[in-house]
C-alpha cells in the first residue's frame, strides 16, 4: 500500500461529521472524534506527508508524467504535485495488475484442474495477456475491445 510507505494514518470521518473543531468525546469507552483534534495536527501531517513526498521516487519519472498532464493540459510548477500524481498512477496501475495476476491464476487453476499431472503453481511463471488484462479493467470501468482487421 502506498500510504504506508509515508506513515499517513487515515481517518474516514477526517471529511465529515457533525461534530465541530475544538469538542471532545466525553464518553468513556467510545472512540475518539477526529474533528476533536486541531488543525496543526492536520497541517504537520500534511507537511511531514510533503517532505517525505520530496525525497520519494516513484517508479514513473517526473518527466513523463509532466509530459502526460502537459498532454492533458495540466501545468504544475510544483514537483510533488507531479510526484503524487505518480504516485496515485502507479497505485492505481498496480491494482489492475494485480487483478489480472489474480485472473490469470484462476484461469490456469481451472486448466490445471481438467489435465491429469498439471504443473505446479510454484513453478508456474505468469505472463500479462488480454486475456487477464479485459476483465481485471472492465472491473473498473475501462473496457478493451480486439481491433476488427476486416476494416
Amino acid at each position: 500500500m502506498v500510504g504506508s510507505n509515508f506513515g499517513i494514518i487515515y481517518h474516514p470521518s477526517a471529511g465529515g461529521g457533525s461534530g465541530t473543531s475544538g469538542q471532545t468525546n466525553s464518553s468513556g469507552g467510545g472512540p475518539s472524534n477526529f474533528n476533536a483534534s486541531t488543525g496543526g495536527d492536520r497541517a504537520a501531517h500534511l507537511s511531514d506527508f510533503m517532505l517525505q513526498l520530496e525525497d520519494y521516487t516513484p517508479l514513473m519519472p517526473d518527466a513523463v508524467t509532466a509530459h502526460y498532464l502537459n498532454m492533458g493540459g495540466f501545468h504544475a510548477d510544483d514537483k510533488r504535485i507531479v510526484r503524487l500524481i505518480s504516485i496515485a498512477t502507479q497505485k492505481f496501475m498496480s491494482e489492475i495488475i494485480d487483478d489480472a495476476l489474480q485472473h490469470s491464476k484462476a484461469r490456469t487453476h481451472l486448466q490445471n484442474s481438467n489435465t491429469p499431472g498439471g504443473s505446479k503453481a510454484k513453478d508456474r511463471k505468469f505472463t500479462l495477456t488480454m486475456e487477464d488484462l479485459q476483465p481485471a479493467l472492465a472491473d473498473y470501468g475501462i473496457n478493451v475491445r480486439k481491433m476488427d482487421y476486416s476494416q
